[in-house]
């Protein structure tokens, strides 16, 4: 039993830092380039702290494991929203961007409503939204969250054409032309060997301890291909850059739930168990509680009570998870 924990330890290590060289590599390649420092942030380092769940989906699905596909990305959306903000909120209360509030946190909802009827058949698959069954996500379905990713995609090159060079952030290490090409395929071969670790091995601790696909995928997986985004909004938080502490997180769930299942369901279509509905539901009213705390008291302000709110939240929801799983 020690030697699969081991190896899981392993793999989240190799996946997270396959990610970081990824980013590295990218970024050089994009800043020799001419590419702004915002527009890399916005695109590929948003896209390389996702990379772990995006390997990991799409390895599950292809394995024949669809609870632990979508598992992983419905957990670590509410991870990054329960916990991750919460702590964040909790070291430096988060002042939020009108545009965040306006539309990233919108967007972020409407994903996971899109995905609760797509999931459950509820548009053409002749499914009723007020009695949730389960059902398939196609790939018209996951053409349909690519698409809107792409909407994204043009909402973030809109904002950055308005975003002046002096908020572009941290300054980019730029490699020569080998190292950075290396980096890349360095990263990438990592991702894919990290995911291989980590998947075979949730699974053969999940078998060992009774724990379901879903548990496993909610929980374990969840949380370990969530931690690029922990590290990074605690340490924005701690440094009160607190655009990046929650854009990071609000971000990355439009990342997971819009280019990775898209991803994800274009490859191989996922069959949706109606027992995950719950854990859906559950991110959709933690975004609804978050908009709220928004317009509580300090406007656009997300302080440290309603912090302390998400990550008791968060715990008491993982309980739950475990006693009836």
């Amino acid at each position: 039993m020690l030697f699969p924990i081991l190896l899981l330890l392993i793999g989240f290590v190799v996946l997270i830092k396959g990610a970081d060289f990824l980013v590295n590599g990218a970024s050089s390649v994009a800043k020799q380039k001419g590419i702004s420092n915002i527009a890399i942030g916005l695109t590929v380092v948003a896209l390389g702290t996702s990379m772990p769940e995006m390997i990991v989906s799409v390895f599950s699905a292809v394995d024949g494991r669809p609870d632990a596909a979508f598992g992983n990305v419905i957990g670590s959306n509410n991870f990054n929203i329960l916990l991750i903000l919460g702590l964040s909120g909790a070291i430096s209360p988060l002042v939020v961007q009108r545009n965040t509030i306006k539309y990233e946190v919108p967007l972020s909802f409407l994903a996971a409503f899109l995905l609760f009827f797509l999931v459950n058949d509820a548009i053409w698959g002749g499914g009723s939204i007020l009695h949730p069954t389960g059902g398939v996500l196609s790939r018209l379905d996951s053409f349909i969250l690519l698409a809107l990713f792409i909407v994204f995609l043009w909402y973030i090159y809109r904002t950055m054409r308005v975003s002046s060079e002096a908020e572009e952030g941290e300054p980019i290490k730029i490699y020569t032309t080998p190292i950075s090409i290396g980096l890349i395929v360095l990263g990438l071969a990592m991702l894919v060997g990290g995911g291989k670790l980590v998947i075979d091995n949730a699974v053969s601790i999940a078998q060992e301890f009774g724990m379901s696909e879903k548990l496993i995928g909610l929980t374990i997986l969840a949380i370990g291909t969530s931690l690029p985004e922990l590290a990074t909004s605690l340490v924005a938080a701690y440094r009160r850059n607190t655009d990046i502490a929650i854009g990071n997180v609000v971000g990355s769930n439009i990342f997971n739930i819009l280019l990775i299942l898209g991803v994800t369901g274009t490859i191989t279509p996922v069959n949706y168990s109606a027992a995950l509905n719950f854990d859906l539901l559950v991110f959709m009213g933690s975004t609804i509680l978050l908009m709220i705390f928004m317009f509580t008291l300090n406007a656009r302000k997300l302080d440290r009570w309603e912090s302390l709110i998400l990550v008791m939240s968060y715990i008491v929801y993982t309980a739950y998870l475990i006693a009836y799983d």
